[in-house]
């Protein structure tokens, strides 16, 4: 598939202080066995070597608004890792 014919899927985020960003969405997906889901995005910053930055997020939707949240547990960690490496393979 040609990179100018995959679609851009576009989030926007509001950080505690009240600053708004559009950030381009690379993966959205949930373990069923707990029912978490995580969005996978970027902003496109590179790092000093190149690379594009990623950010993972473990979504809340208690509140009604999805409400994103850095994700603490080593074994959540873990699994994200793996799904990421999945991704990677393709």
């Amino acid at each position: 598939m040609n990179k100018e014919t995959l679609e851009e899927k576009v989030m926007t985020i509001v950080a505690e202080d009240g600053t708004i960003e559009e950030v381009e969405v690379i993966l959205a997906f949930e373990f069923k066995d707990n029912k978490k889901e995580y969005v996978v995005y970027t902003k496109n910053e590179e790092d000093e070597n190149g690379n594009i930055t990623v950010y993972v997020s473990n979504v809340n939707r208690e509140t009604g608004e999805p409400r994103l949240f850095g994700v603490e547990d080593e074994n959540e960690w873990t699994r994200i890792k793996d799904v990421l490496r999945e991704l990677a393979k393709d």
